[in-house]
């Protein structure tokens, strides 16, 4: 049987991925808490993306899988808003949740596997000089080290950044399998003469 953690969940409309950068605003009550706790004890909390629900107001309903995020930087502008930075660690089945008077979401969840450190296949290498463009643009937005060799880290920032829909970059966040996320990206690339 899979072991359990509790983490406080921030549900949103977007997707974090392994190794990835998010920035965000908190400015609710509920989140503004939560943060000045993982501050301070140095913790994560995970975010998932809505399944039902909104951003503010009542708590929504999380997919089950998401990503624990770290503060990598915070800047309050004002009292009442903090902007920050969070890197995505690692995947996360959550397999049951609570909703506090706040309305802030506690998940117990299972940590997912790591997905494994996979060489980039041939057949994939022409995904690398587009990226390394988008990469090249994006600049400090993306961060180091850049792993233009491993699968997992090339597929996972092509689902950052490709104009899909929040679903589409749910699905792929939830592949096990590295390959085959590649290759659903090469053939959505391919399909739109961008390779």
């Amino acid at each position: 049987m899979s072991q359990t953690t509790t983490l406080p969940l921030f549900p949103l409309q977007a997707v974090l991925f392994p190794g990835g950068h998010l920035p965000l605003r908190i400015f609710e009550p509920r989140y503004m808490d939560m943060l000045a706790e993982c501050l301070r004890v140095k913790s994560t909390f995970g975010i998932c993306l809505i399944a039902a629900g909104g951003e503010t107001g009542e708590a929504a309903v999380p997919h089950a899988v998401g990503t624990e995020a770290r503060v990598v930087a915070a800047d309050a502008d004002t009292v009442n808003e903090v902007n920050i930075v969070v890197a995505g660690e690692r995947r996360f089945r959550i397999t049951d949740h609570s909703v506090d008077r706040m309305q802030l979401l506690t998940g117990e969840v299972e940590w997912l596997p790591p997905l494994p450190v996979t060489p980039l296949p041939a057949a994939q290498a022409n995904l690398i000089p587009l990226l390394e463009r988008i990469v090249k643009d994006l600049g400090e937005r993306v961060p180091q080290p850049h792993l233009f060799e491993d699968a997992e880290w090339v597929g996972a920032r092509y689902a950052e950044v490709l104009p899909i829909s929040l679903l589409a970059r749910q699905k792929l966040l939830e592949l096990d399998d590295v390959v085959s996320r590649l290759e659903i990206i090469q053939q959505y690339l391919g399909q739109r003469n961008l390779l």
